[in-house]
């Protein structure tokens, strides 16, 4: 074999070299970008969001209220034991005017008046009351009498309200007050950071613990027809957790977005807050990661060009939600080639590590933000050993004869 062929063997070979880990690290980001599928599309995701059609001759399916007597809420108040009311009796005839004087109703329900002794009180309003005293002593004492009764103390419950609330601290209820409703409502109602559910702690029966979600009209009803409050019960009003998003992939700022509660955040808008897409490739799909009310997790593919352009819906993101920008075959082959490609002003073009090198070395390649522009410009320092040739050169052309 004379020297012209194997110069041409050579190159061959050194030209076979460079090609082969090329086309062996492109088949390798093809492949990667080629995993099987485990995605659901958005129409599907859309679907499931809507609630089912009930089946035919079937009604829709919600939650009974409970039944509770609302009028006991809206009703004048009635008196009970251990509340102490005022009474005024004016006699009309020779007995003359009786002075005012204060009863307290016992455990029994009852009050001891001058004269006719113990009538049964409790569970009536005030104006029942006053008929009560009056037929009592009309006509046995007097022919004729005006009543007037007035409650100058209630029998309160003390509860503790604490949590999501404007006043927390013990809470005085009174008789026809002894429930959440009007618990929270006494320590000043639910701050802005509620979250809507209160949790019961009943001190006297642990057992009976409850939580409810008091902006639901059928769990309201059912935290109105629990027993009455008792004295030393808890109601913890949960605070709000922060509406927190997680975006990652190929976006400018990889991290968490946390958001007051109830702040509705788009996906549009999850993507600009991390800075926008990487300029660098040009990703067109995204993933949304949901979690179902079940409890699983579903993976939505996103079109993200139709999302920009307004083809597709631009969904709200619910506490929780990530939203993945994936690495495809094509934004692979796009940083691979990002990477390891060089072009000297059309002269030539060369590589810095082979393909499958790449690939095995991919989660230590590094951004070459921190690069001098000679070693961006000049990796291998060519230019650089040729001028130093050349400046040796100069400096030995004087001695040369």
């Amino acid at each position: 074999m004379n020297d012209k062929m194997r110069l041409a063997c050579t190159r061959h070979e050194a030209v076979e070299s460079m090609v082969k880990p090329w086309l062996a690290g492109l088949l390798a980001l093809a492949v990667a970008g080629c995993a099987p599928e485990h995605r659901i599309s958005f129409r599907e995701f859309l679907q499931m969001q809507q609630a089912p059609p009930p089946a035919e001759g079937e009604e829709p399916s919600e939650g009974e209220p409970v039944a509770i007597d609302i009028d006991s809420y809206l009703r004048p108040y009635e008196v009970g034991p251990s509340d102490v009311v005022n009474i005024t009796l004016a006699g009309i005839d020779e007995a003359g005017l009786m002075p005012s004087f204060l009863a307290r109703v016992d455990r029994n329900g009852e009050i001891d008046l001058p004269i006719v002794g113990s009538i049964k009180v409790a569970d009536k309003t005030l104006e029942d009351v006053e008929d009560a005293i009056r037929a009592t002593y009309v006509p046995a004492v007097f022919h004729e009498a005006v009543v007037h009764v007035e409650l100058v103390e209630a029998d309160t419950t003390n509860v503790l309200v604490m949590g999501a609330v404007t006043e927390p601290g013990l809470i005085s209820l009174r008789r026809n007050q002894r429930n959440m409703l009007f618990a929270i409502v006494g320590a000043g109602g639910a701050s802005e950071l509620a979250s809507g559910h209160a949790t019961l702690r009943r001190i006297r029966h642990p057992a009976d613990e409850g939580t409810f979600d008091l902006r639901d009209p059928v769990e309201l009803q059912q935290a109105l027809a629990l027993d009455p409050l008792e004295h030393g019960d808890i109601i913890y009003v949960q605070a709000a957790q922060p509406n927190t998003v997680f975006v990652g992939g190929l976006v400018n700022r990889i991290g968490p977005q946390i958001y007051p509660p109830y702040t509705e955040i788009n996906v549009l808008q999850a993507l600009a807050a991390a800075g926008g897409l990487r300029t660098d490739v040009f990703p067109r799909e995204g993933t949304l990661i949901h979690r179902m009310p079940d409890g699983t997790d579903v993976h939505v593919e996103l079109n993200l060009n139709r999302l920009a352009r307004g083809q597709d819906p631009n969904v709200a993101l619910a506490p929780g939600d990530i939203l993945w920008v994936p690495e495809t075959w094509e934004t692979r082959v796009q940083d691979f080639i990002n990477r390891n490609i060089f072009v000297r002003a059309g002269v030539s073009v060369s590589y810095n590590v082979t393909g499958i090198e790449f690939m095995n070395r991919h989660s230590q390649q590094s951004s070459r933000f921190g690069a001098s522009q000679a070693d961006i410009s000049d990796p291998y320092g060519f230019l650089s050993r040729s001028s130093a040739l050349q400046g040796i050169q100069g400096s030995l052309a004087p001695l040369q004869p």
